[in-house]
C-alpha cells in the first residue's frame, strides 16, 4: 500500500483521484485543504484541514506532515515552487515528490521568465508584452500596445487560474455592456485608479488580447514518448480535442528544451492564425480528465506509477473528439465544528 498526499488541490481534482484509483487499489490517499468543506474530502481516505502558511514555513509543515503520516508520494499543488526547491530534503526522508527540478519550476511559474525562456530557446511565438510596477508605466504600456492591437489585457506575473486577468474594455457601460461577461472586464480609467492606490505594486504583465482559440495541452514525458492531450477550450459545456500538427510540434520542442519529467500543462492562444505561448503550469490541469477520456490514456496513474519506478505502456487515440462535462451535486458531511 502506497500512501499518497495531495495538498490543497482545486475541486475538479476529484476526477484526478478517480483516475488514480482506477484498477489501482493499493493507494491510501490523504488530502488536505485550507477550506474545511472542500469537496475533495469526500474522495480521499484521510482528510485534514491545512494551516495557512507561506514559503519556508509551509515547506517545514509539508516535511513534518509526510513523516507523521507515512507519505511516500507527494503530489503538491500549493507551494509548488518552494517544495521543488527543497525536493532533495523530501527524497532523503523517503518521499517522492511529483514536482520537477527547481531550476525549471521557478522559471515556468513566473510568466515573464517563461516568456523569455520560450523566446530565447526559439520554441515558438510569444506575444508583445510589458512588465510594469507603477501606474505610470502601466499607462505607457497600454498606449503603446493600443496603437498596434485592437484590445489589451493584463494580469499579475504571479497568478494561478487567471484570477487577476482583466481585459481593458472602455465600452463596458451602457446597454451593450449588459450582454458582456463583466467579471474580467475593466475600463482603463478603473485600472489606473486601482493601480494608483500603490506607489509600486507586484509585477504586472500587459499584453495584447489574443482573440483566437485557446489550446490547453496536458503533457507527461515517458520512456515510450511524450503524452499530449490538446484541448481547444470553450465557453460552452464541451471542449474539442484536436491534434493540430503545429501545436504538437511546439509541445515536442518545448519538452526537448525544458526536459520536464512530471505532469505539466502548456497553454497557447491564437491571433491571426498564429499560436502564441501563454504559460506552463507545472502540474496537471483541472480538465485533465477530459483529455484522458478523449485520448484513452490514464495520465494521472501513468504519472503515479512513474514516481514509484514503474513504466506503464500506453496507446493514445489521436482522433478528434468532442468531450462534454456535466456538473453533479455532491452531498457534503461537514465536521461538527464547521456547522
Amino acid at each position: 500500500m502506497t500512501t499518497v498526499w495531495m495538498n490543497h488541490w482545486f475541486s475538479t481534482a476529484v476526477n484526478i483521484i478517480e483516475l488514480l484509483r482506477k484498477d489501482n487499489p493499493d493507494i491510501h490517499l490523504i488530502c488536505t485543504n485550507e477550506h474545511a468543506l472542500s469537496v475533495i474530502r469526500n474522495a480521499c481516505d484521510e482528510w485534514y484541514q491545512e494551516p495557512v502558511l507561506k514559503d519556508d514555513e509551509y515547506v517545514e509543515f509539508c516535511l513534518e506532515f509526510c513523516q507523521a503520516h507515512g507519505v511516500r508520494v507527494f503530489m503538491p499543488r500549493r507551494g509548488m515552487v518552494s517544495i521543488s526547491e527543497h525536493r532533495d530534503r523530501f527524497e532523503k526522508a523517503g518521499v517522492r515528490v511529483m514536482a520537477d527540478r527547481y531550476a525549471m519550476v521557478s522559471v515556468l511559474n513566473r510568466k515573464d521568465q517563461a516568456f523569455r525562456f520560450f523566446a530565447e530557446k526559439g520554441i515558438g511565438a510569444v506575444p508583445d508584452y510589458f512588465i510594469v510596477k507603477t501606474a505610470e508605466d502601466f499607462v505607457k504600456a497600454y498606449e503603446e500596445l493600443a496603437q498596434k492591437y485592437s484590445q489589451v489585457c493584463f494580469k499579475f506575473v504571479r497568478d494561478e487560474g487567471g484570477k487577476s486577468y482583466r481585459l481593458i474594455d472602455n465600452q463596458r457601460k451602457g446597454y451593450a455592456a449588459l450582454f458582456k461577461k463583466q467579471t474580467t472586464r475593466i475600463t482603463l480609467e478603473e485600472a489606473v485608479a486601482a493601480f494608483s492606490e500603490r506607489e509600486v505594486f507586484a509585477p504586472v504583465m500587459v499584453m495584447p488580447f489574443l482573440s483566437g482559440d485557446e489550446v490547453s495541452v496536458d503533457c507527461l514525458n515517458t520512456k515510450q514518448g511524450l503524452i499530449m492531450l490538446p484541448r481547444v477550450k470553450s465557453y460552452e459545456k464541451y471542449e474539442i480535442f484536436r491534434y493540430d500538427d503545429e501545436i504538437i510540434r511546439l509541445c515536442e520542442r518545448f519538452q526537448r528544451e525544458a526536459a520536464l519529467e512530471c505532469p505539466y500543462n502548456i497553454q497557447f492562444k491564437y491571433l491571426d492564425g498564429t499560436p502564441y505561448f501563454l504559460e506552463v503550469n507545472t502540474r496537471m490541469s483541472g480538465g485533465v480528465q477530459m483529455g484522458c477520456l478523449a485520448g484513452g490514456v490514464n495520465l494521472p496513474q501513468i504519472a503515479f506509477r512513474k514516481m514509484i519506478g514503474e513504466e506503464t505502456e500506453w496507446q493514445l487515440n489521436r482522433e478528434t473528439k468532442i468531450v462534454a462535462q456535466v456538473l453533479q451535486p455532491v452531498l457534503m458531511e461537514p465536521a461538527e465544528e464547521t456547522i
